[in-house]
């Protein structure tokens, strides 16, 4: 082969690399959500669904989503995340504290795919954790539902008695306490995330039991139209529920999960993932109270203002203490404020929360 024959195979050798390049860049990222609900129109599962839309508006053609909905915590959800591996998908996220185990599995199996778990606490080399610190949305509905209540006793649908639900009750509570040192929290557990029928029947046993005000973890709006149906205050979840319940709604405790999700892509996108722990607030715009009703008194919105300002600028922690158990024990000192470790342990119903945990939390 002479010089410009030479010259000719690298030329050519030159334009199938850049079009193999080209090509691949314009591979799409492949990423997939698995969902314990169905989207809907308002709850948890629409929620992230709204953090799936905002990775779509924001990188376009660079990646392309898909999801799972109304799949079960257990055998169901791994073969879920597996076929979702399976099918080329690079990240995965998987939004149920109960697909913590089940994507662990998984992830051990596709060591080139990465997996994102939300409200869990177990990471892998490929897999990572994020979470929300609902707990502050619920202090601050507790301060509006104190004032608000006429009894002076809430109540609170419960999914499941795990640390991050304990801890929201137990905020609801503290925040309610600013207003009225003795008001009493009544709860009831339910044991699912989702399922209407049963969350109304839980709402309505609390209203028949006195409670006025009523804040739910479950993933539906069946609290908040049972509380209207009773002539009670409630407030919505998840999401913006003030639509469907317009005399009882007090306020909505959201989670925005648009910014976790678009930096999670962009870090597949730039090569710069890596197993990490993260947990999110109002101060990064996550979690918030918003649609505050009309009915509530200025002073008490300015109250509510006053903490959120204050955990925007790090200056206000809900958990500090002195904190004491339902039982008298004291589990934070006075002046002490919790770290995650603490928030991690939760296993108590602080003073105010009437009666124990469910055996085998």
């Amino acid at each position: 082969m002479n010089k410009r024959s030479l010259f000719k195979a690298g030329l050519a050798a030159a334009a199938l690399a850049a079009f193999s390049l080209t090509a691949f860049a314009a591979e799409p990222l492949k990423a997939a959500w698995v969902y314990v609900g169905p989207v809907g129109d308002a709850g948890w599962t629409y929620a992230h669904d709204l953090g799936r839309k905002a990775v779509e508006k924001k990188f376009g053609a660079k990646v392309k989503t898909t999801y799972v909905e109304n799949v079960p915590e257990g055998a169901d959800a791994e073969r879920v995340i597996r076929d979702l591996a399976a099918q080329g998908n690079k990240i995965i996220f998987a939004t149920s504290f109960g697909f913590m185990e089940p994507m662990l599995r998984v992830a051990q199996e596709f060591p080139d795919v990465k997996f994102e778990h939300a409200t869990g606490y177990k990471t892998a080399p490929n897999m990572r954790i994020y979470d929300a610190s609902f707990y502050q949305d619920t202090y601050m509905a507790g301060i509006i539902a104190a004032q608000m209540s006429k009894t002076g006793t809430l109540g609170f649908v419960g999914s499941f008695p795990i640390p991050e639900v304990l801890r929201n009750i137990n905020g609801f509570t503290l925040g309610a306490q600013t207003v009225n040192p003795n008001i009493k929290v009544k709860v009831v557990w339910v044991n699912t995330w989702f399922d209407p029928p049963k969350e109304s029947e839980a709402a309505q046993s609390l209203i028949n039991a006195g409670a006025d005000v009523l804040l739910q973890n479950t993933d539906s709006s069946a609290v908040l139209q049972t509380a209207e149906k009773n002539g009670k205050y409630a407030f919505g979840w998840d999401s913006d529920m003030s639509a469907f319940a317009k005399k009882a709604h007090l306020g909505s405790a959201i989670a925005n999960w648009g910014p976790y999700y678009e930096r999670a892509i962009g870090d597949m996108l730039n090569g710069t993932w890596k197993t990490t722990r993260t947990v999110l607030g109002v101060p990064d715009g996550v979690n918030d109270l918003i649609k505050i009703s009309p009915a509530v008194p200025a002073a008490t919105k300015a109250q509510v203002e006053k903490v959120k300002a204050g955990l925007k600028a790090g200056k206000f922690e809900v958990f500090t203490g002195p904190i004491v158990t339902n039982e008298g024990k004291e589990v934070l000192a006075k002046g002490k404020t919790a770290d995650q470790a603490w928030k991690d342990g939760v296993n108590f119903y602080v003073k105010g929360v009437e009666g124990k945990i469910p055996s085998g939390n």
